[in-house]
């Protein structure tokens, strides 16, 4: 089973980026649609961007435009690069191995620990 562990997590401020990192170990991301999900306190966890192994992408509205999100298999990563970052983005961020349902995304594993992004005002 493929686990990842995400970083790149910390504080900025509004208007400022961040690049995420969702590194495997165990087996090989080339052939896994990873995504990133989000849950800020006292909130649900949130679909926020996933990519195919084929490189195809999808993203939640309120983050189209401003995140993207990649991978490099020959470094078996996944990135997530948040530009324009807004207080409301502020959240743990989880990725994982992930599959769709009509048009909801959802967790096929279970969840690691996360990286805390705080983005302040």
């Amino acid at each position: 089973q493929v686990r990842l562990v995400e970083s790149g997590g910390g504080l900025v401020q509004a208007g400022g980026s961040l690049r995420l990192s969702c590194a495997a170990s165990g087996r090989t991301l080339s052939t896994y649609t990873i995504g990133w999900f989000r849950q800020a306190p006292g909130k649900e966890r949130e679909f926020v961007a996933a990519v195919s192994w084929s490189g195809r992408t999808d993203y939640v509205d309120s983050v189209k435009g401003r995140f993207t999100i990649s991978r490099d298999n020959a470094k078996n990563t996944v990135y997530l690069q948040m530009n324009s970052l807004k207080p409301e983005d502020t959240a743990v961020y989880y990725c994982t191995p992930v599959d769709r349902s009509g048009s909801t995304w959802y967790s096929k594993t279970f969840w690691g620990q996360g990286t805390q992004v705080t983005v302040s005002s």
